[in-house]
């Protein structure tokens, strides 16, 4: 596979920045994104949704009031915000022009998880979002304290019922479980004890505060440190700790290269993430630029995002709606805003059971057909005119020369068996110029799209 469409993959979510990190070089494409600026822009959806801890009150005093036929109105009303957010940010990685933010974002999104379906207040989850995409390229452990007082997450695990001599571990757990230390690194007194630091964390305004009825000042040990802790506190010590940088940077090789990264550049990473003080970036810089000059195609199976949202830049359609796009990810079970559960998208090879694939295959024919992911049949001349309106990007040539530029950077291996298949599908006297031309290159390409090796990158 070309280099520069293999990284416009995997820095982003299709192959449009190939040209870019092939004209200005890697490093030079990575300062860029790394320009890319924050909005913290409230989008208009959330016009009507609560965003004070009184107006949330306020809110739910009249629903407890209100007929079930009003109940469920609000109830649907809820789940359209949430449908429209989802669009949003589907939106902002089609036509982000240096989409690494919005990829980062996604990979904290997927590891700081929490869901709609839990927390239920659209501004929480929005907020949630947004602070993930503000610390996309700042700091692993400022991101980390954030996360521990948002809103969302005290929603999420539950912190509300975490009260002094009534302790819920919830919060305390996964932040040390799947946050940040990951199992085997601390014990469950550590649970416990950081349960009672958190304890009286609760719901506010723009983050959870401290309220002094709940919260228990009493002395605790943590993690071999003895004194009152709370949150702040508390991620400092863990920060401490000698294996704070590897879950991070494992996840990192795994949402963007590896989905089995080899130990030994976990901890290589991991050290080097440690040295420059838990910030994203220069960890990003170090990991990319040394991955790029590796010969590691071919090692990580795409997402559903990657995986749509590269057919639709390879074929160029921008009718789709995104709200098709996010019913897609919701059936290859990559739903926005609700992962499972709190350890998120296992990614790797839970994205090619049989049913997902044959999604996949799905939606390919279906936009090689000029439409959206659908079952439903076309007569044979809708599909021509459809197939005919696809502006598929491929060089005129003979058969050899329109394979070679197609697989190239579609296929990180072409096997003689499938260059076989391909040359017979396209033939050697294929003439480019004949009237149907780009409906028989559309078949070729709906052909390779559906081979095993199209799904990794």
């Amino acid at each position: 596979m070309n280099k520069s469409a293999l990284w416009s993959l995997r820095l982003g979510f299709s192959n449009k920045e190939n040209k870019k990190i092939s004209q200005q070089g890697l490093p030079s494409f990575l300062n860029e994104s790394f320009k890319v600026s924050f909005s913290d822009a409230i989008p208009d959806f959330l016009s009507d949704s609560p965003r004070t801890t009184a107006s949330l009150k306020e809110a739910r005093k009249k629903l407890k009031v209100s007929s079930k036929q009003e109940q469920q109105e609000k109830r649907k009303a809820d789940n359209l915000v949430s449908e429209s957010m989802k669009q949003w940010w589907i939106d902002r990685m089609i036509t982000a022009e240096y989409p690494l933010q919005e990829k980062m974002t996604l990979m904290l999104h997927n590891h700081f998880v929490a869901t709609f379906q839990k927390v239920r207040v659209n501004h929480w989850v929005f907020q949630h979002n947004q602070i993930c995409r503000k610390n996309a390229f700042g700091n692993y452990k400022t991101l980390t304290k954030e996360m521990v007082k948002s809103n969302a997450m005290v929603r999420y695990l539950d912190n509300s019922q975490n009260k002094k001599g009534r302790i819920n571990e919830n919060l305390s757990r996964e932040l040390l479980e799947l946050f940040t230390l990951g199992i085997g690194n601390y014990s469950e007194d550590d649970i416990k004890n950081g349960a009672k630091g958190l304890a009286g964390l609760n719901y506010d305004d723009d983050q959870a505060s401290y309220q002094k009825q709940t919260q228990d000042d009493s002395v605790i040990s943590y993690l071999g440190k003895k004194g009152v802790f709370k949150a702040d506190d508390i991620v400092d010590i863990i920060f401490e700790q000698k294996n704070i940088p590897y879950r991070m940077t494992r996840k990192i090789l795994q949402w963007f290269i590896y989905d089995n990264p080899d130990e030994s550049l976990v901890t290589y990473y991991g050290d080097y993430f440690r040295k420059v003080n838990f910030e994203f970036q220069p960890l990003l810089v170090k990991i990319f630029t040394e991955e790029y000059e590796k010969d590691n195609a071919g090692s990580k199976i795409k997402n559903a995002v990657e995986y749509n949202l590269q057919l639709l830049d390879e074929l160029q359609i921008e009718n789709i709606k995104s709200a098709t796009i996010a019913n897609f990810l919701k059936q290859q079970s990559m739903d926005l805003f609700n992962q499972a559960n709190v350890k998120g998208w296992e990614g790797g090879k839970s994205w090619l059971t049989t049913q997902i694939f044959l999604q996949r295959a799905t939606l390919a024919d279906a936009y090689c057909q000029g439409r959206a992911f659908s079952k439903k049949a076309m007569n044979a001349k809708e599909a021509m005119k459809r197939a005919n309106d696809i502006e598929l990007k491929w060089e005129k040539g003979d058969n050899k020369t329109i394979i070679a530029a197609l697989t190239d950077r579609l296929l990180f291996n072409v096997s003689p068996e499938s260059q076989k298949d391909f040359e017979t599908l396209l033939r050697h006297d294929f003439d480019p110029n004949i009237p149907n031309a780009n409906q028989a290159v559309l078949r070729l390409f709906n052909t390779i799209v559906k081979e095993p090796e199209f799904q990794l990158i």
